[in-house]
């Protein structure tokens, strides 16, 4: 039966033909937005192409963290029932250091190259003189704890990704004895631990409230991490569910089945309504107490231009997921999670748009071709690396302690 696994992925004509496609048609966006608003003199335009750098880079960053953190909540868990395609979600978090990279480098720009005397078309608190509020947080928000967190943020992720792939990878060389295995599974609990704690600082804390939430520095919310948190986790899942389906396609996989897709299913279906109690939570309590510093935020969202989206955002992320991956059938059926897996990504983009573009431009909507156009060069990054990162090691984790219990998994 061995004979007869695919172990190595070969990345196909047609990958690389997508790929080259959707980064072309990203990158001539990114040109046209660059010299048509990114170098405007208009600070307004400015921050509309600089904004949609921000979301999307940060966007992408986040979901494919998600993919080790997946990993390492399971290998605390001990739960072997991921194994079988354990190789999917390291690939995809293999890509956390060059997206990372890059969403420091447009933060950077954002800090450093924006803004005309004391007005700044994204982060406001950059100038807060003479404002007593933006002056009281300026001990949290200010431009060198920015600077040093946000690289220590993206760093630590990198790090501690890598150190947890590479731990994974060295099963493969030979099979493990017993005291081997033992060393090898605390080891591995070790390492999943150091990345969760580093995630619960920044990515279920401090990072969002940096990067996102202070585009609104006047406003707070205590839930917004674990909102972006959701958001991220459950798009994330997604994306594992979309590459799981085309490598089984593809005819990789062998020991992934359909018990395994249906507990990926599960995921994108649980996260959506936690997603959405935290969504209903942050706007309820807000709505009822009513107070002018808090209803700022949603004012323009539910009453004014970005009312459609904000919505729309409740309905493809809500009422699709809780309608359609309900039955166990759904989570169970290619096409159903594929289509769900696209709409949940697509849904949770949008939320991210209305998160940092409803502060940018409050009186219109900019969703538009250059959103598009740069998501085209995202979607188009993560096909190419996670193809690439999908040939260096076997598709599967052959010699994981917990790969029976992976094959044998029935849910």
């Amino acid at each position: 039966m061995a004979s007869t696994i695919r172990e190595h992925f070969e990345v196909t004509g047609k990958m690389k033909t997508w790929s080259y496609g959707l980064m072309a048609i990203g990158l001539l966006a990114f040109i046209i937005g660059l010299v048509t608003k990114g170098m405007s003199h208009d600070p307004h335009e400015q921050g509309i192409f600089w904004g949609t750098l921000l979301y999307n880079s940060v966007f992408f960053l986040l979901i494919t963290n998600a993919s080790m953190f997946f990993i390492c909540v399971t290998t605390l868990a001990h739960g072997g029932w991921q194994v079988a395609f354990r190789r999917v979600p390291e690939a995809i978090s293999a890509i956390v250091p060059i997206f990372g990279l890059i969403t420091f480098l447009i933060l950077m720009f954002i800090l450093f190259g924006l803004g005309h005397g004391d007005h700044h078309p994204i982060y406001h608190w950059l100038h807060p003189e003479g404002d007593e509020i933006l002056m009281g947080k300026s001990g949290f928000l200010n431009v060198t704890f920015f600077v040093i967190w946000s690289f220590l943020s993206i760093a630590g992720w990198s790090f501690l990704g890598y150190r947890m792939r590479k731990l994974s990878y060295d099963t493969d060389n030979a099979p493990l004895n017993l005291e081997q295995g033992k060393k090898w599974v605390w080891n591995n609990t070790v390492r999943g631990s150091m990345f969760l704690v580093w995630f619960g600082l920044t990515v279920g804390s401090t990072t969002p409230w940096l990067w996102l939430m202070s585009i609104d520095a006047h406003w707070y919310s205590t839930m917004y991490s674990w909102y972006t948190f959701a958001s991220s986790f459950v798009a994330g899942m997604s994306l594992i569910a979309l590459w799981v389906i085309f490598m089984k396609n593809r005819g990789y996989l062998e020991y992934t089945t359909n018990e395994h897709l249906h507990d990926i299913g599960k995921f994108m279906f649980a996260f959506s309504i936690f997603w959405t109690y935290l969504w209903f939570s942050q706007y309820m309590l807000i709505w009822y107490s009513n107070m002018p510093e808090e209803t700022l935020y949603f004012k323009h969202r539910v009453q004014g231009p970005w009312k459609g989206i904000f919505f729309l955002n409740l309905i493809i992320n809500f009422i699709a997921p809780l309608l359609i991956l309900m039955k166990r059938s759904a989570k169970r059926n290619y096409t159903l999670v594929t289509f769900m897996a696209v709409l949940i990504i697509f849904g949770h983009w949008i939320d991210f748009n209305q998160m940092v573009m409803a502060s940018v431009s409050q009186d219109h909507v900019t969703l538009g071709w250059l959103d598009f156009g740069i998501l085209a060069l995202f979607a188009g990054m993560i096909i190419f690396f996670v193809g690439r990162a999908l040939t260096k090691a076997p598709v599967v984790a052959k010699n994981h302690p917990f790969l029976k219990e992976s094959i044998i998994h029935h849910t």
